[in-house]
């Protein structure tokens, strides 16, 4: 989680710092991603998907099992949506997000037992470190209007 902090620390200056990264089964890096939706005017460029394109894209399949996804904030629905797809085993995620969060927050949306793919999720992890990226972020944005 120590790294994907520091990851989050590189997101273009006017999106909200998230970081992601995508381990395979022996403990490589494989894929990384920031927040990128101003940047590339793309509303999916979130750090999950950014990550998950990289990690598919570097094991040559779309499948990323076995694999583990952290991620500095709870997953929204889209992004709980391309774990899922994606078949990532399990995720590790730090600061709750109580607005859009679909890991527990609002729903819970990659633990329901419907789905044919279970994730393990742990989240929290280092929560007050990855909840002052966000507060930071925002609390400058305000000091600029």
């Amino acid at each position: 989680m120590a790294a994907a902090i520091e990851f989050a620390k590189s997101t273009p200056p006017d999106d909200v710092p998230v970081g992601a990264l995508v381990f395979d089964a022996s403990g490589r890096v494989v894929g990384r991603g920031v927040n990128r939706r101003e940047a590339n005017c793309d509303p999916t460029a979130h750090a999950e998907v950014e990550a998950i394109r990289e990690a598919a894209r570097a094991l040559g399949a779309w499948r990323l099992d076995g694999c583990e996804l952290v991620v500095t904030l709870e997953p929204c629905t889209m992004c709980a949506g391309a774990i899922l797809g994606a078949r990532v085993k399990s995720l590790v995620f730090g600061a709750w997000e109580p607005k859009t969060g679909a890991v527990g927050s609002l729903f819970d949306a990659l633990r329901d037992p419907r789905h044919l793919h279970r994730v393990e999720v742990r989240g929290g992890v280092l929560e007050e470190e990855n909840a002052q990226l966000i507060t930071g972020f925002f609390g400058e944005l305000r000091e600029l209007r």
